[in-house]
């Protein structure tokens, strides 16, 4: 580490610190829009057909659903669960130019072990979310007359554009935090682990903007949400990586210090 660039490794945290900051945010920007006032004018004919023949209360209650708040889309907040991963990882190295060799070592442990199993939980916690919730969006886009009209009220109008711009953004960002990390120590190449999780924070990037495009607006719901289980699955088995390597390592601790109690 003595030949570290230290400017462009704190260019590298900051960039990823803002790479997480703008995903746990993203819901605020990046999820379905209100559906536009002419709701009716703007839905397949069949569907249009179907809310015409709706009578005043059932009316009444379409229209309190489809100007209620939206369900943010999970893809962009989920990938947040990948890269706090790359954060924390990259954190722990900054942690060695400042925090003792000695203490670090000892505590390094059992933080991971914490990170990583909060992490591990979390993702299973949010892969069931995504999948129920994509799960209801099929179930009620085929549930014709009255599913498929809740469901384009509530998820059709997803706003793609937005999040394609954020999509955008964030891979520049990611790429310009590798090219940092690079640039500060080109030893960064030869961490295996690093460079791998830096690989899933981008192809999870990429998986999304793809599944986002691949169908009409009013699938791209959908879509999302299968980004999203695909995005939590890759967090939680990193997060799975980490938990193990903590428990090894805290092991090891306890069985060294064993030793020299014994001895």
């Amino acid at each position: 580490m003595g030949d570290l660039r230290k400017p462009f490794f704190w260019l590298a945290v900051g960039l990823l610190a803002f790479v997480v900051l703008v995903e746990l945010g993203a819901n605020l920007v990046g999820g379905a829009v209100p559906s536009p006032a002419g709701f009716t004018n703007a839905l397949p004919g069949d569907v249009a057909d179907a809310v015409d023949d709706l009578d005043a209360e059932q009316r009444a209650a379409l229209n309190l659903l489809r100007v209620g708040n939206k369900p943010p889309g999970l893809g962009i907040p989920y990938m947040a669960l990948v890269d706090i991963l790359l954060l924390y990882t990259i954190g722990l190295i900054g942690a060695a130019l400042i925090v003792p060799e000695r203490i670090q070592g000892r505590a390094q442990g059992v933080v991971t072990l914490v990170v990583s199993f909060f992490g591990c939980l979390g993702g299973i916690v949010m892969i069931f979310t995504a999948l129920g919730l994509t799960l209801l969006m099929i179930a009620l886009l085929l549930a014709f007359p009255f599913g498929t009209i809740a469901y384009f009220a509530r998820f059709a109008f997803f706003n793609r554009e937005g999040a394609s711009v954020i999509l955008f953004l964030l891979l520049l960002l990611k790429l310009g935090a590798s090219a940092s990390l690079v640039a500060a120590q080109q030893r960064f190449l030869q961490n295996t682990g690093l460079v791998l999780l830096l690989l899933t924070s981008i192809l999870a990037n990429v998986i999304l903007a793809f599944l986002h495009g691949l169908v009409p607006r009013f699938l791209v719901s959908i879509t999302d949400g299968v980004g999203a289980i695909i995005v939590a699955v890759l967090g939680a088995l990193w997060a799975l990586f980490f938990l193990v390597g903590a428990i090894i390592a805290v092991l090891k601790v306890l069985r060294i210090d064993r030793a020299l109690k014994t001895s």
